[in-house]
């Protein structure tokens, strides 16, 4: 029989140890304070029998916020299936974090469970994409939306006058359609930059159709005022303390 299957409860036998009470061994625990034989342990309901216990220096038994995780999103995400926590499970963990990240936080499991999957990307398009288990920051972008500025770099083949310029700057590219309106402008011969607000799925690839272009790819850069930066594509980083969108 296993430790797994037979012996206590780690924060039951950390409560009796230190002691402290259960709930501030169970923010230990959770917080990635606590080693069992050399092995940090991060469930409070983890089954100890014999097994060292050992507390880190500097642990503060601190309940965890809410975290934000920006993902660089690869332009055939569609193509692993999944939506929200499955989509999370699937992308998100402590092998794609990215390993400069500035924020200074290691990774802890409990930033992975509950993750909701805000301004969904359309498929083939690539770059930021927003999980939370902030609320605050759920309700923000899903409601501010058509207040918050997203930029996108757009790869092109073609060329354009400046009538379609305009058009595609007043969101009138698409006939009998109105769509945002923004600022755009040529980054190289091959590059557009779009800043739009109010965007909606899918709409970049629309426009830009209408007005010759053919596209090769898509990326999100920036929602209002935080930037996917330097993360490389399928990893992540934190949101940090004080980025907002």
């Amino acid at each position: 029989m296993s430790d797994m299957d037979a012996g206590e409860r780690l924060s039951k036998r950390l409560a009796r140890e230190l002691p402290c009470s259960r709930r501030e061994a169970e923010l230990y625990i959770a917080g990635g304070w606590v080693k069992v034989d050399g092995r940090l342990v991060e469930e409070p309901q983890f089954k100890v029998g014999n097994q060292r216990i050992e507390l880190l220096p500097g642990a503060v038994p601190r309940a965890i916020p809410p975290a934000t995780l920006l993902f660089n999103a690869p332009a055939d995400l569609d193509a692993a299936g999944g939506k929200d926590e499955d989509l999370a499970r699937r992308l998100i963990g402590k092998a794609s974090h990215w390993s400069q990240d500035p924020a200074g936080q290691a990774p802890l499991k409990a930033h992975f469970r509950g993750l909701m999957t805000l301004l969904p990307l359309a498929a083939g398009e690539e770059g930021l994409l927003v999980f939370t288990q902030d609320r605050g920051v759920a309700r923000r972008l899903d409601e501010g939306r058509v207040r918050l500025e997203e930029e996108w770099q757009v790869e092109v083949i073609g060329s354009l006058d400046e009538r379609q310029l305009a058009a595609l700057r007043d969101g009138s590219a698409v006939p009998g359609r109105r769509l945002a309106p923004g600022k755009v402008s040529w980054q190289s011969e091959t590059r557009l930059r779009f800043a739009l607000k109010g965007m909606v799925p899918g709409q970049l690839e629309l426009m830009c159709r209408a007005v010759g272009l053919t596209v090769v790819e898509t990326r999100r850069l920036r929602i209002g005022g935080v930037s996917l930066g330097r993360v490389p594509v399928g990893e992540w980083r934190y949101l940090r303390a004080g980025e907002r969108f």
